[in-house]
């Protein structure tokens, strides 16, 4: 098991960073307040763990209000009423909630303004959300704190990291700290062949069906795949200004391109990494054209040569945030969509990704989030653990020898079983999990070949696939292919193999039998639901 860690470097909540700025609000406990304004306690550290004795909360907020004005204070019109309500009717102060426009954050270290336009240089400079504070990332001293805070993550020994709304910080100061301070970090600690396999992928919300984010490259996810292409000022503001405005001016026809991602005829070939950024990020387009697994395989095929490399990518359905197209309730395409969503992810390029209980349809059709409305556990974000509860012996991976309790009942689903043996092929076939692709010479909705090559361990793998439907293939390698579905086998002699639509999330996976440590590996654990 890995173990990626979300981390946030656009934003702090609204009460700020420990150790780097946190504003002091005006607060009262009176008759109205009193519920939410805990009583200071000068001899307690917060910390988000330890529950303070007065209150009796982990989460303490006496050490973040004030009644009186504090010394230094920036705030206009400290404590007097605002004229407005809660919706409970509670009266509203101002410099009670701390916001970009209310003077109670540094400029220095955070921005004073709310976003305009998604696709706009504000998206990169200004808060989005009324509790989500937005760093000024081109300061050294924010960079130097973040750095600092995320190198603690590196240091116990994970894997990889998430980065939160990555698309809302310049491309140029990724490029130039943030990305490089990861490199080193994971370098000092663990060694360089560490710090080449520490994955590091970027959430670039572009929440369009097509290639490039309503025409700005500046907003798309592939345009954060790739280093600069020219030198700009050494001052880190006026370096993301100036690369905004030249890349924004190249348009979408003049950024590079790649084909990391494709197969060279049948050929495997080294991707060249010059180029690459350092970060990886979601597959945006696909997930908003999940609506069916089809839409998704073409529109990703069609955005791929834009990206530094597309095997890299992150695929996946719907997340804690949204479904397909932007959906703000959890998938409902029904099982056999979800199958055939999963036989594609697991064989196409890309890395699959699973939001925690779509194996059994979890919580399918739910609100993924109501904020303070309504119950956690009425939403797409409710808690899955009740579901794993009891004890599980696995004779291999991905083969469940027995299990008990309610896990046995999530193992025992159609989706679940599914998934099992996708795993089992996907590691038993080095094609799917590394290889390029492509659809040269191939007739079919859902087909693709994919090879990998490494001359260093004698790795060569070269796979058929069809999804769903039926699929030809031409100008392929002559040979044996098995099945590692079936375990049928054909001979190619022509350069031509057909094959029949096994059905709705079906899959064929025919590989060439090369011999030796490449020799196909027939048929790979048991007929399921779906994969029979």
């Amino acid at each position: 098991m890995k173990i990626y860690q979300d981390v946030v470097h656009n934003h702090s909540s609204r009460w700020g960073a420990k150790g780097l700025f946190t504003p002091k609000a005006y607060g009262v406990r009176d008759t109205q307040w009193s519920w939410f304004y805990d009583e200071r306690n000068d001899g307690f550290t917060y910390d988000g763990l330890t529950v303070e004795p007065k209150s009796g909360k982990s989460y303490y907020n006496g050490d973040l209000w004030s009644t009186a004005e504090p010394s230094g204070n920036t705030c206009l019109n400290w404590g007097t009423p605002t004229g407005h309500t809660s919706p409970e009717g509670y009266r509203i102060y101002n410099c009670q909630w701390p916001n970009p426009t209310s003077g109670m954050f540094p400029k220095a270290l955070y921005h004073n303004c709310w976003i305009g336009n998604w696709e706009g240089e504000d998206s990169r400079s200004c808060w989005l959300h009324d509790d989500l504070a937005d760093f000024n990332t081109e300061n050294a001293q924010v960079q130097n704190y973040l750095i600092g805070a995320y190198n603690k993550y590196i240091d116990m020994g994970v894997d990889g990291f998430r980065l939160d709304t990555a698309v809302h910080i310049p491309r140029t100061t990724w490029n130039r700290r943030f990305l490089p301070a990861i490199q080193e970090r994971v370098t000092q600690r663990f060694g360089a062949e560490a710090a080449k396999n520490f994955f590091v992928f970027g959430e670039v919300a572009a929440f369009v069906n097509d290639k490039w984010n309503r025409g700005s490259v500046n907003h798309s996810a592939q345009f954060f795949t790739w280093k600069e292409r020219k030198e700009y000022s050494a001052d880190d503001e006026k370096a993301a200004l100036e690369m905004y405005e030249y890349e924004q001016q190249q348009g979408t026809a003049s950024q590079p391109v790649s084909d990391n991602a494709f197969l060279k005829g049948n050929a495997y070939h080294a991707p060249d990494r010059s180029r690459f950024s350092g970060m990886n990020v979601i597959d945006m387009r696909m997930h908003m054209n999940f609506g069916d697994a089809d839409n998704a395989f073409h529109n990703g095929k069609d955005s791929d040569d834009s990206y530094h490399d597309a095997t890299y990518n992150v695929v996946y359905v719907d997340s804690h945030d949204y479904g397909p197209n932007k959906s703000s309730e959890r998938y409902t395409g029904g099982t056999d969509a979800w199958a055939e969503n999963m036989s594609l992810m697991w064989t196409f390029r890309g890395i699959p990704t699973l939001y925690y209980g779509s194996e059994t349809e979890f919580q399918k059709g739910k609100k993924i989030d109501c904020g303070p409305s309504c119950p956690l556990a009425s939403t797409g974000r409710a808690y899955f653990g009740d579901q794993l509860a009891g004890e599980v012996t696995a004779s291999d991976f991905g083969k469940v020898s027995s299990a008990t309790g309610k896990v046995a009942d999530t193992l025992a689903a159609p989706l679940a079983r599914h998934l099992q043996r996708l795993n089992e092929i996907r590691r038993a076939v080095p094609a799917l999990q590394m290889g390029q692709y492509s659809t040269e010479g191939i007739s079919g909705s859902m087909a693709y070949k994919r090879r990998y090559t490494d001359a260093a361990s004698g790795t060569d793998s070269f796979a058929l696939v069809a999804v769903s439907g039926s699929a030809t293939y031409s100008g392929i390698p002559n040979g044996t292919y098995q099945d590692a579905v079936t375990g049928d086998t054909k001979v190619v002699t022509g350069g031509a193999l057909a094959v029949p639509a096994p059905g709705k999330g079906n899959l064929r996976v025919y590989v060439l039998d090369l011999g030796g440590k490449n020799a196909a590996p027939g048929r790979i654990g048991t007929a399921g639901p779906y994969l029979k």
